[in-house]
């Protein structure tokens, strides 16, 4: 077993870290630039290293972070979410040093990146794939003739793309022109790379994601699916397991799909596989090489705690479960609360947190690195905290978190909070008649009154459901 893991992450996902090796007696040492000096993850590690005064350069510095764990006597480096989790060269310097990277192999990583690569890959193991270009594009006018073969409208994406970025819509040839430096040039800043391809547009698909399990000894297994379809402009918001859209045997078929995609590249750890699911149509979309935003809600509806699951295959063990030992019970939904204003158009809202008390009572888990005091820097991500709330039943879950929202307090900057208590007590949500489409079919849902506190939302969805029931 692993005895000592440099946390190559900040926020809530080093805070969740943390704790797991907290749990598994084994040390932590945190990193952390001049803006997270008071962060919680440093308090909270048993050991804290100050790695530059540049916000994110310290987090991006592959070879700083690889030998800071070997100074430091670490033998393993997990890299959380987001920053250089997904980056083949981490996972490679690792390799050449001695220290164990806790997730897949570089050219794992390297592959499934590449998003041609790994539709490439999907091909080759009977996974099915939305219809696209062969392979990068060379220019606009080879996007054209490719957008004309495959039929608009098409979504111009980078190769190295993710998190949304990256990805435009174009409904038709002038579109697409006018997207084509756009995409090249966000796909250049943000992954390094200016190759582009091109994919057909399945509209107002739903978003299932498959979260998989696969250890140094051949076994790979699923912790069934998420339903990510809650979401803006390819930002999730909103994340649910198991999804109440999908019957049974789409359930069997989808999981089935995604452990033979882990297994047809040869993965190794935690990973997710994503889907576009139209009708009975299911795509493959890609593959995140890393723990997810949202592996909360699987944790909560399995029982697997998938960050400890990830340290001991990197320890080399086998896996704690066969696949006929993992089940699911009940609903548990995740509510990413940001920091913006969903008033005015997402706005970040930065700042001191002059109060805050969370949420908890029965079913309700908060994964978060925020207190009252806490100033939420500018350079990051601007989610405070994951709300987590489970129940045996899909509506008592939705008012388990209403109740949660109602419960919580965060004061000094504006949140999405409210907002989500407006879509928990929608009532096409609640029927479960969703996909990506929803945000953008229902802009009413921002124009809540701020005088309107989850608890009156909760207090109204619980009179609507006493009428409908006859109770």
């Amino acid at each position: 077993m692993l005895k000592k893991i440099l946390i190559a992450n900040r926020g809530e996902i080093a805070v969740r870290l943390i704790r797991a090796c907290a749990e598994m007696n084994i040390r932590s040492v945190a990193i952390y630039t001049e803006p997270d000096r008071y962060a919680l993850h440093v308090k909270r590690a048993d050991e804290a290293h100050f790695i530059g005064d540049d916000p994110l350069g310290g987090y991006l510095n592959a070879h700083r972070i690889v030998n800071l764990a070997v100074e430091t006597g670490c033998d393993a480096i997990h890299p959380g979410y987001g920053f250089l989790s997904e980056n083949p060269e981490l996972a490679a310097i690792c390799a050449r040093r001695g220290i164990r990277f806790i997730g897949p192999k570089a050219e794992v990583i390297q592959r499934m990146g590449d998003k041609t690569a790994a539709r490439q890959a999907m091909i080759e193991a009977g996974v099915p794939v939305t219809p696209g270009s062969e392979g990068n594009l060379d220019d606009v006018n080879h996007a054209l003739k490719e957008a004309e073969r495959i039929g608009y409208p098409v979504m111009l994406k980078a190769t190295s793309g993710g998190g949304g970025r990256g990805i435009r819509r174009c409904d038709d040839a002038e579109g697409l022109k006018t997207a084509w430096d756009r995409v090249v040039s966000e796909a250049t800043k943000a992954f390094g790379s200016a190759e582009v391809f091109l994919e057909k547009c399945i509209d107002e698909p739903r978003h299932i994601e498959v979260q998989i399990l696969a250890d140094g000894h051949g076994n790979t297994i699923h912790l069934f699916e998420r339903d990510c379809s809650i979401q803006r402009r390819n930002q999730k918001l909103i994340e649910i397991a198991p999804s109440p859209q999908l019957t049974e045997d789409q359930r069997a078929y989808i999981c089935g799909l995604a452990v033979k995609a882990a297994e047809a590249v040869g993965y190794e750890n935690a990973g997710t596989v994503e889907f576009l699911v139209k009708g009975e149509d299911v795509y493959f979309m890609e593959m995140n090489t890393r723990v997810q935003v949202e592996h909360t809600i699987t944790e909560q509806i399995t029982g697997v705690d998938i960050v400890q699951e990830q340290i001991r295959i990197a320890s080399g063990l086998p896996l704690s479960w066969r696949q006929d030992e993992i089940s699911m019970r009940g609903f548990a939904i995740q509510l990413r609360i940001n920091a913006e204003d969903p008033q005015q158009d997402f706005l970040p809202s930065f700042g001191r947190v002059t109060r805050y008390y969370a949420p908890g009572g029965p079913g309700v888990r908060v994964d978060t690195a925020i207190y009252t005091g806490y100033s939420i820097p500018p350079y990051f991500d601007s989610m405070c905290l994951k709300l987590i709330v489970w129940a045996l039943r899909w509506d008592d879950a939705l008012d388990r978190g209403l109740r949660a929202l109602a419960d919580m307090r965060l004061m000094g900057v504006k949140t999405t909070a409210p907002y989500y208590a407006q879509i928990l007590a929608n009532p096409t949500f609640r029927g479960g008649r969703f996909d990506t489409s929803f945000i953008a079919k229902h802009p009413e849902l921002t124009r809540y009154s701020e005088k309107t506190r989850p608890q009156e939302l909760a207090l109204a969805v619980a009179t609507a459901i006493a009428v409908h029931t006859g109770l």
